[in-house]
């Protein structure tokens, strides 16, 4: 009759352990150089995260002052000072409006207007900004 178990002997080496498996040390090893990796895929996913949100300020605040600059292009009165005031998005902004080339242009029919808008938004604790600049060519008055 066959026994219901065999009977298996585990080798065991001259240094008295089993010649399969982990150290210790090697799992400690491979836990840090995994903790290591970890850390600077979440520190690289941060900084993203950072340019994004930077970006996406810059963007909108870009769009505030395309939109006021064509308001204040498409008044027919526009004429030299500065505007204060806040954008509908609550954006501070102001405009610049100077004549520029006057010599050059003094026997022309018109007159060159530059046109600076800046517009400002918190961000953190300091404050932004992005400034557009265009000219206007506008008629004199007689």
């Amino acid at each position: 009759m066959r026994p219901l178990f065999k009977k298996t002997r585990i080798k065991i080496s001259r240094t008295g352990k089993t010649p399969t498996g982990f150290t210790l040390l090697e799992v400690l090893v491979a836990l840090s150089l995994l903790g290591l990796a970890v850390t600077v895929v979440l520190q690289l996913f941060s900084a993203d995260l950072k340019s994004l949100s930077a970006s996406e300020g810059y963007v909108n605040c870009t769009l505030e002052a395309q939109a006021k600059m064509r308001e204040l292009l498409e008044d027919p009165e526009l004429a030299e000072g500065v505007q204060n005031g806040l954008t509908r998005n609550g954006y501070r902004y102001e405009a610049v409006v100077t004549e520029t080339e006057k010599e050059r242009g003094e026997n022309l029919p018109v007159r060159l207007l530059a046109v600076e808008i800046k517009v400002f938004w918190k961000e953190g604790a300091g404050e932004k900004s992005v400034s557009l600049t265009t000219l206007k060519m506008k008629e004199k008055k007689v």
